[in-house]
């Protein structure tokens, strides 16, 4: 038995092989389309439920096993795997852009009574009408083909974007002595040499991977060896990269995307991609956009020029650095830190085992929105991977809310970064009228365990990695607690892009509050709890430099949304970046930085002409915090009740109505950018706001 055709519920992980990708994707492919002749047949009725039951149910099982095969690809890289997967994705590519253009389904829709439909299925069905006109449903003849080619190829060239990421990053190695690591964390050391003895090496192997890259640039004492890993770094996957690894250069493959989004565009009768993106999303134009970064940025300069500002200066004075260079401002900045803070993210680190984060996290949810979470067991890819069930008590007694996979840790083969994707999603099925529950995958890039001299020690994390983790488990709580039973709108699905942050956003708060991490912190070699006294530290520290890392994602911001309206795709786009850092960054980067090369949101991700949606949706995971912090104890304990109505109305209701509608049910009123400001230490000098 095919393993992508068990029909299990959940993905047979331990027993998907590339071979079995080609025949089951072929089956399920057939299985789809004759669904899609059946309900688009002149004698089947334009009935929602009628469609739902023959269309919906094929390609659900479609979209499981390729999510399956999709999912591997990015945390489990094979060449064989790969090979699989790409010579599969023009198909099912091909299907869905046949099935979102499909006229006789679009008519379908249109004649269908909407008046018979629930609240929730009236909402997809709107979503569904004007999908339609984006995906094509109204192109005619030459126009139809020539769109159906594009998506199609910009799958192809999005998927070579991603490979050439990830290839240009497992690429790289450098083998440090013990004297080039001075000053670079214990555990990092540990994990490093513990990579070199695996490969029968002498010295410290060093990759490009977060775990390993970022601390020796916060700490090696050795500029040289900063020099080398930033350069590798920041010209990965470009033409700037050294002669060896010139091969995965992703200017082409740039150029070509942006050339074939613009042409979408006009087909579909937009101006540029930027109007075609926004045309589903909260804000109402790309110059809304524009305007609400660049009044974010003049905002945000002076706090960051005044962070650049006393860098400098420390670095003159207290480390002899006169002209600070790209690879030594993360090394300048952590000592800056260490010294106006007394505390060093070493000193933190080591409070976070990860095993003692998550049971933390798990607490703060469980107290919140009144769920219990306990593990679960189910296939897997590796044996890092945890499996979940969250629950709650009903009036039938404890019923299944949904479940997640949780894989926490860096390694050859997976893709960088941290995200959510949905295995399934909630539905009450039309074919056996069952309420399916649903399910999803947390994935981050965490440092590993170590095992150096017979002794085993647990992954450490930084407090930044906790924050990671607390976001993305933000998704996933959005899309797991849903009470929505139609599919189309339940969950994350429906969501509009730019506020599809709000929930991820919001939990990161909940890493800044003591009652919250003294339950997550116990000292790797000790067991005792993070000291009061160093929280307090940190929580002087948080706004350390939030202007310049304000004004960092207003750069990536800025230059993705004017990449889709004011570039012409035929030009060089680096003029265009620097031109957007002269304007908002305090720090330019040096002439052969590439890191739009990399830029994997905008290539390879979902986010093109949609990056501020991370600021856009900031402000409204800010304000709605400042819910929690107008009605919490003076202990610092949270009203059961703003988290009950946080749950149901941001939480609960999903896609099912319109992102402000959810907002103001929690709220009453509509967001404003002062919760953010405050939050982030963005406020005239003549106020004193609190910060928890």
């Amino acid at each position: 038995m095919n393993p992508l055709l068990s029909g299990t519920g959940l993905p047979l992980f331990d027993q998907i092989r590339p071979a079995h990708v080609a025949s089951a994707i072929e089956t399920l492919l057939a299985q789809a389309s004759t669904a899609l002749d059946t309900v688009t047949a002149d004698s089947f009725p334009a009935q929602w439920n009628a469609i739902a039951k023959e269309l919906d149910v094929a390609t659900e099982k479609l979209s499981i096993a390729w999510g399956a095969v999709s999912h591997l690809n990015s945390v489990a890289d094979t060449p064989e795997l790969r090979a699989a997967y790409n010579s599969a994705l023009p198909s099912v590519t091909e299907f869905w852009t046949r099935l979102g253009a499909d006229e006789r389904l679009y008519a379908k829709y249109k004649a269908m009574r909407t008046e018979d439909l629930t609240t929730e299925q009236k909402q997809a069905h709107k979503n569904a009408m004007r999908n339609f006109v984006l995906g094509g449903a109204e192109l005619q003849g030459p126009a139809r083909e020539r769109f159906t080619q594009i998506q199609e190829r910009q799958a192809e060239l999005s998927q070579k974007f991603s490979e050439n990421t990830l290839d240009a990053t497992d690429a790289f190695s450098y083998f440090a002595t013990a004297e080039e690591l001075e000053g670079v964390p214990e555990d990092v050391q540990d994990a490093a040499r513990t990579a070199a003895i695996a490969e029968n090496a002498q010295g410290y192997k060093l990759t490009l991977k977060m775990p390993c890259y970022l601390p020796v640039m916060q700490f090696a004492k050795s500029s040289a060896l900063r020099s080398t890993l930033y350069r590798a770094y920041v010209t990965r996957a470009s033409q700037e990269a050294a002669p060896n690894a010139q091969k995965f250069d992703n200017t082409a493959v740039m150029l070509e995307i942006l050339t074939l989004r613009l042409e979408e565009s006009k087909l579909l009768g937009f101006d540029n991609f930027g109007t075609l993106s926004v045309s589903p999303k909260m804000a109402d134009s790309p110059d809304t956009v524009i305007a609400f970064l660049r009044d974010l940025a003049a905002k945000a300069q002076p706090y960051a020029k005044q962070d650049v500002a006393e860098l400098r200066a420390f670095a003159q004075t207290d480390l002899g650095l006169s002209e600070p260079q790209a690879w030594d401002w993360p090394f300048i900045s952590e000592k800056l830190k260490e010294a106006r803070y007394a505390f060093s993210e070493q000193e933190v680190k080591q409070y976070f085992t990860f095993p003692k984060v998550l049971a933390g996290l798990f607490k703060i949810v469980e107290t919140l929105f009144e769920v219990t979470i306990r593990p679960d067991t189910a296939p897997v890819w590796n044996a890092d991977v945890g499996f979940y069930r969250i629950e709650r008590a009903g009036p039938g007694g404890i019923e299944l809310v949904g479940q997640f996979y949780l894989d926490p840790s860096a390694r050859s083969g997976k893709r960088g970064g941290a995200w959510m994707d949905d295995v399934r999603t909630r539905w009450l099925r039309p074919d056996t009228y069952t309420l399916q529950t649903p399910v999803a995958h947390l994935v981050c890039n965490f440092a590993q365990g170590s095992e150096v001299d017979g002794i085993t020690k647990p992954a450490l994390l930084s407090h930044d990695d906790v924050t990671t983790l607390f976001h993305e488990f933000g998704h996933g709580l959005h899309h797991l607690l849903s009470q929505v039973n139609e599919r189309d709108v339940s969950g994350i699905s429906g969501v509009e892009w730019d506020a599809v942050e709000l929930p991820s956003q919001f939990m990161e708060n909940f890493c800044w509050e003591w009652n919250v991490l003294k339950h997550m912190t116990a000292h790797v070699d000790t067991g005792e709890a993070l000291p009061r006294a160093l929280f307090d530290k940190m929580l002087a520290a948080r706004n350390f430099q939030s202007g310049m890392q304000t004004v960092r994602q207003i750069e990536f911001s800025l230059f993705d949304m004017l990449l889709h309206t004011a570039h012409d795709p035929a030009m060089d786009f680096m003029p265009l970046l620097d031109a957007v850092r002269k304007e908002v960054a305090v720090l330019q980067s040096p002439a052969f930085s590439r890191n739009a090369h990399t830029f994997s949101h905008i290539f390879a991700g979902g986010y093109a002409a949609g990056y501020y949606s991370y600021k856009w949706a900031e402000v409204l995971s800010a304000d709605a915090y400042a819910a929690f912090e107008e009605t919490a104890h003076p202990s610092g304990a949270h009203n059961p009740s703003t988290g009950q109505k946080y749950r149901k109305a941001i939480l609960e209701a999903g896609g099912s109505r319109p992102a402000m509608e959810s907002f103001k049910a929690f709220r009453g009123r509509e967001p404003n950018l002062d919760a953010l400001l405050r939050h982030q230490g963005m406020v005239p000098q003549t106020s004193t706001p609190t910060v928890q």
